[in-house]
């Protein structure tokens, strides 16, 4: 637990020179503001609860969280979820669901799964923050270019209505205004970085539609301070039927979230987070969430994005983020209603190009096809679908393209005994009656079955000795081939000699039944003792042809 919880080192840096973080963290304020208020109203919870997680949330998993750079809050994947909750079981329902995932969340960080991410392949992860940032940028086609109100189950159907009724009724003013602000953020990020270009361009943005009485949507009226919850629990009879949602919010929230930290990790340098405190901290802020009326809450790629490009360099920045949304709709909701959505839409588009590290993808390309596959299959389902099905997919494809790329490299090739592995004597008595197979690196389901087949085509010997010492894996099918090939070989009267089998690949031999009929005299701790007994379990055979060749050594890679 204690390397769960914050420390004071961490925080130094941040009182040290906090200006670049007070400014990321108002910057990341004002693009949350519209985000919080969106998701909110579109859980089903109303506008305050999406204030309410941002706030609540934000803040908790700025402190107890793994990455300096995360900011958390409500999220277009989680509204996905919550949906249906809000639907069958109303209000009270997603607010215990939430804190039932809170404590799932706790209980993974603790259980140390949150470094499981760490296995997760570089191009999976490439092609992941890739598809994040084209989401991202359909998700502002509706702002950027003024339509109101767009319809579609996915990000990219939103983004086509959005262009269809631009189209039926064009106007210059908002999307010109979003891509100068665009503009505005990426060459002043390009050329004066540490200036706060973002929020120089919003404000800019904001007093032209004033001074100029702009057509321009704006963000529209906050809720002025932070209500409590209208609703409360569910009554503990209840709890059952919401165990399955728990456990899809709480998956979502910890993939989200880590992938969301990883690509933050992957938009600078030196830099990592710790997955199992950043479980930690996303489960104690979606316990906390619901106390006050909020929805389950994720790391938030868009938000963390805008965070790092903007300058953040500790927590300080997602903890400002927090304290200033409280403050704006305490003391200053009026003022930031003005603000044009097409100047956020802005800021989102030029993070989004600033996301994308093209090296990285082009040098993962570059690497081999199969790479290039998964990247590529990552991006496109990250895009068409969502996130956690990308992931999933992703992986999968990972796997199969692995796994066939071994079962490649396993093959039976023959080659020459070494000459000090055995006396003269040995090598003829080898070159008359025996074959010896040497098995090299792992012996799985992906390429067992070639072995049988190479196996089973051994002719003209009497013994046949398996040299396992340099077998790196046995699994099950493995097993299982390698007893159906020692059974064949018995059924043709030659007697199979193992030696140098490994305890634990013995155990599983053992298991399924797979060692040779007479184990006790088949078993050797290395090839030569295997030699030996063969000898004198079958004498020299007189007259057989010298220029018959049966002694093979055959390394199974």
């Amino acid at each position: 637990m204690r390397a769960l919880l914050p420390t004071w080192s961490e925080w130094r840096p941040a009182f040290r020179a906090p200006g670049a973080d007070l400014l990321a963290g108002l910057i990341v304020a004002l693009v949350a503001l519209p985000l919080a208020l969106g998701f909110g109203i579109s859980s089903g919870l109303g506008a305050a609860a999406g204030l309410a997680t941002a706030i609540v949330a934000g803040a908790l998993a700025a402190v107890f969280g793994g990455s300096r750079f995360q900011v958390s809050g409500p999220t277009g994947a989680m509204t996905v979820v919550l949906v249906p909750i809000a639907h069958q079981h109303g209000a009270s329902g997603v607010l215990t669901v939430g804190l039932m995932a809170g404590f799932v969340l706790v209980v993974l960080a603790v259980a140390g799964v949150g470094r499981a991410v760490r296995y997760m392949p570089a191009p999976v992860l490439e092609g992941f923050t890739a598809g994040i940032a084209v989401v991202i940028a359909l998700q502002q086609f509706p702002a950027a270019l003024g339509i109101a109100h767009v319809e579609g189950d996915k990000v990219w159907q939103l983004a086509v209505d959005a262009v269809g009724r631009f189209i039926e009724e064009p106007s210059v003013v908002t999307p010109v205004t979003a891509l100068v602000v665009a503009a505005v953020v990426l060459a002043g990020g390009r050329y004066l970085p540490k200036l706060p270009f973002a929020l120089v361009a919003v404000a800019a943005a904001t007093v032209a539609a004033e001074l100029f009485d702009l057509d321009l949507a704006r963000i529209g009226t906050i809720p002025s301070g932070l209500p409590a919850p209208s609703v409360g629990f569910v009554h503990l009879d209840q709890l059952g039927s919401l165990l399955a949602p728990a456990l899809a919010v709480a998956a979502l929230a910890a993939l989200e979230s880590l992938l969301s930290a990883t690509a933050a990790d992957s938009m600078c340098v030196g830099t990592r987070h710790n997955p199992d405190r950043e479980l930690f901290g996303q489960g104690l802020a979606n316990i906390a969430a619901p106390l006050f009326g909020g929805v389950p809450a994720t790391g938030a790629i868009a938000r963390t994005a805008v965070n790092v490009r903007s300058g953040g360099r500790t927590r300080l920045a997602a903890l400002t983020h927090a304290a200033l949304l409280a403050a704006i709709i305490y003391l200053a909701a009026p003022l930031v209603a003005d603000i044009p959505l097409a100047a956020l839409a802005g800021v989102l588009l030029a993070t989004t190009v600033r996301m994308v590290e093209t090296a990285s993808l082009l040098a993962i390309a570059r690497a081999s096809r199969g790479d290039a596959i998964i990247m590529a299959v990552t991006f496109g389902v990250t895009v068409a679908l969502d996130l956690v099905t990308a992931v999933a997919v992703g992986v999968a494809f990972a796997i199969v393209l692995a796994l066939r790329s071994v079962a490649r490299e396993a093959r039976l090739e023959q080659v020459p005994l070494d000459e000090n592995d055995h006396f003269a004597e040995e090598h003829e008595l080898l070159r008359e009656h025996i074959v010896a197979y040497r098995i090299d690196g792992p012996l799985f389901f992906a390429a067992a079955h070639r072995f049988l087949l190479e196996l089973a085509e051994v002719a003209d010997v009497k013994v046949v000795i398996l040299r396992m010492s340099k077998v790196t894996a046995l699994d099950t099918t493995g097993a299982l081939v390698l007893k159906d090939a020692i059974a064949k070989l018995e059924h043709r009267h030659i007697k199979v000699l193992l030696s140098g089998l490994r305890t634990d690949h013995r155990r599983r031999l053992t298991a399924v039944g797979a060692l040779p009929a007479d184990s006790e005299n088949s078993l050797f701790a290395n090839t030569r003792d295997a030699i030996d007994h063969a000898r004198r379990y079958m004498p020299v055979a007189k007259g057989f042809s010298a220029g018959q060749s049966g002694a093979n050594t055959l390394s199974h890679r």
